[in-house]
């Protein structure tokens, strides 16, 4: 039976778009087909429906995930009554439900809805749907005994309608009243409650929100700096010298047109590294000419300039009060809210609360869940050495919002804050010295290689570990300067857990440092790696696809019995396939015969694991192929680990399935080294980036473990050999 849940409020302002983000992404990490549906909508764009749509690729249609118009909703209700109206929603709602495993319904907004009882309304179609509600009571500007009050109000409203709660959210409560207030109502109601702060980058417009809102041309400016936040707005028109102390970090300067001087001065004071504006507004109509526009474009490329027609006072009306939204345009806000609903909300609690059963299905999006929720339930510490890198910032971003794991960002500080001040991205960077705080939160350091007191004793460390190769002191100084090498020796001296790079930096300069200082586990021959193949209904592990060009039979083996272990890490149960042209006895030849001399290796090192080959690719993964080919397998048809002979067919094919099938591929996933190091492609998406920070994470969980329990075993015998 299909489970709702309908996100609900009692008036405006409660801001619970961020709640029914939350609740969409935990509906997902549970099962594949999560339907979404808005009982009533306005004419105009559904932001919160588009969001939705685009983020967790929704096939239905807006216009068939709705009810009906709130406009053709009233005239139903006057006309034929409440009951006519709920039996055509009934309808509607269960044209999602039967294609859905689980339905997330957004209800009414009360925003110029033109319909009595509207909250009666929410609670009769939730009882309609079998949806448990969840209520979301805005508590912005209240102090903490007003949110209780209002809370246990709402609670009661619906309880009262016969609903089911399946928990109750206070949102945009001030930071000081949200423990007081989470507090006192956990004594008072049955069901969880949950307090979420006021979090100041959604409120937040972007620049380009506030150019629509407004009616404003776009001058200057490329999309990044149209994504910042507005954090303020500083009305420009005194002279210079006085002018330039009210600038603040984030803020719009809004100026006449013939201001030059303010144009510039901000632009400059910007490009000197004082608090970087979001942008500058000119009224009037008024435009500075060609010269000082080029002027401007060189002191802060990207800083959108905008022009409207009217005044200044009519525009400073305009922007009274704009907020920011949650869009399908503004992903970065998503993951804001993301992290700010996962940290105040206890999703493992919420999750058994739902009459949910998981999938025995494995999605994209559900794999990549489990990696976030996996990191994030024993946070680790990973070094990241392209600390200036767009893709790199922007995925630490995510990584500190949702509390994956603490960062080292390396590179010069100065440098990285500028850089994140101009995509408009806030890391909330701790310095060298400031004590870390909050414990609940993940945080960021910069550490400057060139600058660090670290760099003496990670050349003494370097210098003794390459002596044989003939690096004394004076070139270890020099090469640990080079951030990947700095991060590796931060991994190797227990400052990090893992390290990730790749997105500027060749494979080469990622791997041929962890090779020299970190080097190969006791328990593996060689280093290698997976790729994770995230396909519409499962995940394979693919092997070795980045690093070892023609590995010989014995190295094979190693690679199979790697990625068993890493695809058991990762809750994939290892099913290896031995890939080769030729499936069974049918074949023969040197690269047959090197897979079928592989298998038995991997027999006999592993002969609990289960494996098959020499087989083809379509043996090993699809059933009616491997009923005809290999009847008695174990393997053939259900393989989950596919080994490849070599690096050329493997790549090609990892490639060829992630472009022409659709896939998800997270990787490479380097194995075999003694702590976790990663390697990204250079073109690696901000997501590609995240999802491999949280692998690493993982990985050094998995390792702590395993350290630990051998620690254990060698007290054991020691406590043994005592006695």
């Amino acid at each position: 039976m299909t489970r709702s849940v309908y996100v609900t409020g009692i008036g405006r302002g409660d801001g619970r778009q961020v709640v029914e983000l939350g609740m969409m992404e935990l509906l997902t990490r549970l099962v594949d087909r999560v339907g979404v549906f808005r009982p009533l909508a306005h004419d105009d764009r559904d932001p919160v429906m588009e969001l939705l749509r685009s983020r967790y690729r929704l096939a239905r249609p807006t216009a068939e995930a709705t009810g009906m118009t709130y406009e053709r909703a009233a005239a139903l209700q006057a006309a034929r009554g409440t009951d006519e109206l709920v039996s055509a929603l009934v309808d509607r709602f269960h044209a999602v439900a039967r294609e859905s495993e689980a339905v997330l319904i957004l209800g009414t907004d009360y925003a110029d809805t033109g319909l009595p009882a509207e909250l009666a309304l929410n609670a009769r179609l939730a009882n309609e749907f079998g949806a448990a509600v969840l209520p979301v009571v805005a508590g912005r500007d209240r102090d903490a005994a007003t949110v209780v009050a209002e809370v246990r109000n709402a609670h009661h409203a619906y309880t009262s309608l016969g609903c089911e709660v399946l928990a109750t959210v206070a949102n945009r409560v001030r930071a000081e009243d949200a423990g007081e207030a989470a507090g006192e109502l956990q004594r008072h109601l049955p069901e969880p409650v949950f307090v979420l702060p006021e979090e100041p980058a959604l409120a937040a417009p972007t620049v380009s929100q506030v150019a629509r809102a407004v009616g404003a041309e776009v001058l200057l400016g490329d999309q990044t700096g149209l994504a910042r936040d507005v954090r303020g707005f500083v009305f420009g028109g005194a002279m210079l010298p006085a002018f330039l102390p009210a600038l603040t970090e984030g803020s719009l300067v809004v100026t006449p047109g013939d201001r030059a001087d303010l144009v510039i001065g901000a632009l400059a004071a910007h490009a000197a590294g004082s608090p970087p504006v979001a942008g500058v507004l000119l009224t009037l109509d008024q435009r500075p000419g060609d010269e000082t526009m080029a002027l401007a474009h060189r002191l802060a490329p990207g800083t959108p300039v905008l022009a409207v027609p009217g005044g200044s006072f009519p525009t400073a009306a305009a922007l009274l009060g704009l907020e920011g939204k949650l869009t399908a345009a503004s992903p970065r806000k998503a993951e804001i809210a993301l992290g700010l609903f996962e940290s105040h909300v206890d999703t493992t609690e919420l999750s058994g609360r739902l009459s949910v059963v998981r999938s025995d299905r494995v999605t994209p999006m559900m794999f990549e869940h489990e990696l976030i929720e996996r990191a994030r339930a024993d946070r680790r510490h990973v070094v990241l050495p392209e600390g200036t890198e767009e893709r790199v910032l922007r995925a630490a971003e995510v990584l500190l919002r949702r509390n994956v794991c603490n960062l080292t960002l390396l590179g010069e500080e100065g440098a990285i804050r500028r850089r994140a001040a101009e995509l408009g991205i806030d890391l909330r960077l701790l310095a060298a010295d400031e004590p870390a705080g909050d414990s609940a939160a993940a945080h960021a350091r910069v550490v400057d290689p060139e600058r660090s007191p670290l760099r003496e004793r990670f050349a003494e460390v370097y210098a003794k570990l390459r002596a044989h190769k003939g690096v004394d002191f004076d070139l270890a100084h020099d090469t640990v300067c080079d951030v990947s090498y700095f991060g590796t020796l931060m991994v190797r001296e227990g400052l990090a857990d893992g390290m990730v790079s790749g997105a500027a930096h060749s494979t080469a300069a990622t791997i041929r440092p962890a090779f020299e200082v970190i080097r190969t586990s006791p328990d593996a021959d060689i280093v290698s790696s997976v790729f994770f193949m995230c396909l519409a209904d499962r995940v394979l592990v693919y092997g070795d696809c980045a690093v070892n060009p023609d590995p010989d039979a014995a190295q094979l083996a190693d690679i199979a019995v790697q990625a068993a272990v890493t695809a058991a890490q990762f809750g994939v149960e290892p099913r290896i396939a031995m890939l080769s042209y030729s499936t069974g006895t049918s074949g023969s030849g040197a690269d047959v015969d090197k897979v079928r001399e592989a298998t038995e290796l991997v027999r006999a090192r592993r002969p609990e694991l289960l494996v098959e080959g020499p087989i083809q690719y379509d043996a090993a993964v699809e059933p009616s192929v491997a009923a005809t080919k290999l009847p008695d397998s174990q393997v053939a048809g259900r393989a989950t680990v596919l080994v490849f002979p070599d690096l050329n067919t493997g790549n090609n094919t990892y490639k060829a399935v992630q472009r022409s099938a659709g896939a998800v591929a997270v990787g490479p996933v380097l194995q075999g080294l003694r702590r976790p190091v990663n390697d990204l492609s250079r073109g690696a998406l901000v997501q590609d980036i995240v999802n491999t920070v949280a692998i690493t994470a993982i990985q050094a969980q998995q390792q702590a473990r395993s350290a630990t329990a051998a620690g254990g075993t060698q007290d054991q015998q020691k406590r043994s050999g005592d006695a």
